[in-house]
This record gives C-alpha cells, sequence and structure tokens, in this order.
C-alpha cells in the first residue's frame, strides 16, 4: 500500500514537471526565436522556420529601426509617460491610502466602497466622456495627457490602504506623542515602512503604461507623439514596407520587439525582491 502511495506521487510530481515545463516553453521558445532572428542578416532572417540561433549573425535590424525608421522618438515618449505616470501614480494612490487608513477618518468605509465600483467599470465603457474630457482640457496630441490619464486607480489605492493598515499602530502614537503630524508620518514612517507596497503599486503601473495602446491610439494623432507600442503595432501590422519603399524585414521587426520589452526585462529583478511579498501582503489584509 505504501509503495503504490509513493508510485502514485512520483507519477504526479513527473506530470506535473513536464507540464509545466511544456508551459514555460511556449514562453521561452517564442522570445528566443525573437531573439536569433533579431540579431540575424536581413533576409536570413525572412527564411521560414524556428530559429535557436541567428543565421549571419548582424546587427542590421537594430540599426535599421533605430536610425532609418526613428524608433527613438517613440521610445522616448515611452520613457517619457512611463516613468513621470508612474511616479505620479504611486504618490497619489499612497496618499490617497495613507487616508483611508486613518480610523478618525469620516466617511473611510462610504469613500473604500465607491472606489471598489470603479473597479468594476472597464475602460472602454468610459472611452468617450474621457475622450470628451480631455479635449475640453485641450490635453489631446500631448504627452501630458498620457501623463495624467490613469494617475489613480481603486486597485493601487486600495493596495497602499492594506499596507499602511499592516504598520503596527504603536509605531504611529509613538510619533504622534512626539509631536509628528500626518504628513512627517507619512513620509518618515509609512513609506519607508511600506517598500513592498510601493514597489508593487510601480511595477503593475509602469508595466501597464509601457504596454498600453488603447489610450494613445484614442488620444493622439501626432505620429512625433506616439509611444513606442503604436509605433510597433504600425511597424509589424503595416506590412513588409513602408512609405519609402524602404523593405522591412523580419530581423527589424523583431529588434523592435527585442527594444521593447529590454526596459521590462532590466526592470523587474530590481522590483521582485519586493514584488512577491507585496501582492501576499496587500491582499491579505483586511
Amino acid at each position: 500500500m505504501r509503495r503504490k502511495k509513493q508510485v502514485g506521487q512520483a507519477a504526479f510530481t513527473t506530470l506535473n514537471v513536464v507540464f509545466l515545463v511544456l508551459i514555460a516553453a511556449t514562453m521561452i521558445i517564442p522570445l528566443w526565436n525573437a531573439v536569433a532572428e533579431s540579431f540575424s542578416g536581413s533576409f536570413a532572417s525572412m527564411r521560414p522556420g524556428i530559429l535557436m540561433w541567428p543565421r549571419d549573425f548582424s546587427l542590421s535590424g537594430y540599426t535599421t529601426i533605430w536610425t532609418v525608421l526613428d524608433l527613438w522618438q517613440p521610445f522616448e515618449n515611452s520613457v517619457i509617460v512611463s516613468v513621470l505616470g508612474t511616479l505620479l501614480h504611486v504618490l497619489l494612490s499612497a496618499l490617497a491610502g495613507y487616508a483611508l487608513a486613518q480610523s478618525g477618518m469620516p466617511g473611510r468605509r462610504f469613500v473604500t466602497g465607491l472606489i471598489l465600483i470603479t473597479m468594476m467599470i472597464p475602460f472602454e465603457a468610459i472611452m468617450i466622456p474621457f475622450y470628451i474630457t480631455m479635449q475640453q482640457l485641450g490635453l489631446l496630441n500631448s504627452l501630458a495627457a498620457l501623463i495624467l490619464s490613469g494617475m489613480v486607480s481603486g486597485f493601487s489605492v486600495l493596495l497602499m490602504r492594506n499596507f499602511f493598515l499592516s504598520i503596527p499602530g504603536d509605531i504611529l502614537e509613538s510619533a504622534k506623542i512626539d509631536g509628528a503630524g500626518h504628513f512627517r508620518m507619512f513620509w518618515q514612517i509609512c513609506m519607508p515602512l511600506s517598500k513592498a507596497g510601493l514597489a508593487t503599486v510601480g511595477l503593475f503601473e509602469f508595466v501597464g503604461r509601457w504596454n498600453n495602446l488603447l489610450t494613445t491610439i484614442l488620444l493622439i494623432n501626432d505620429s512625433t507623439k506616439n509611444t513606442l507600442q503604436v509605433a510597433l503595432n504600425a511597424l509589424i501590422s503595416g506590412g513588409s514596407s513602408t512609405s519609402s519603399g524602404y523593405l522591412i524585414t523580419t530581423n527589424v521587426k523583431m529588434a523592435g520587439i527585442i527594444i521593447a520589452i529590454l526596459p521590462l526585462i532590466i526592470a523587474y529583478p530590481f522590483a521582485q525582491k519586493y514584488f512577491v511579498r507585496g501582492i501576499f501582503l496587500g491582499a491579505n489584509k483586511e
């Protein structure tokens, strides 16, 4: 009986490992193929098949997309929008979360309920009033529109609220006795003790802004203000040549994809040590 149990556990573990390996392969192989094709020669990259190593190693894909196709402009726009937008989002979400974490705030349960309701409304349902609001503010065709849109989200506010609620009350009471006000407690006590929450909110927001396509298409008509995702979408779906007749080969398209995901790959390891702890603590605090 014991032997059968051990055999069953071994079979179950083996199936789990095989299943996880297959899932990992569906993500790793396409990425590896994109890297290999981006470093291949122009015409070699257009041959059919999945590449594990570059054919006719060349950096022409990166030089072409960066200089000839001017990808640096949408890349710069994406950096500005993502960095400034994320900093504003984290700051405002932390301020709102701190306010909701105060037991003496009148109507905080009602406000929390309203925030929960906003999380149930998809962006597609408010696209028209959102566009009209931006138009009336005179923000269309500007990076400011992309930075200001989505400055605060219900998810981020409630996550930061849960983090601030997890801070021991004795620490805050001691600070109040020493004469510290809310502003000082927020900056010198709550913010340093909530690094995991700040990293979690910041990582989610940065990834969302960096990959955002819909908002840019909705608000921006000027090609010089396009972000990286819009430029890549036009590059990949626009055919095999530009309006000037320049041939866009597969290595050029793959180079654009690698450039787009590289900042996320670089940023994630720095926030990863806070990320898992931030999600767990922020989701389990009542």
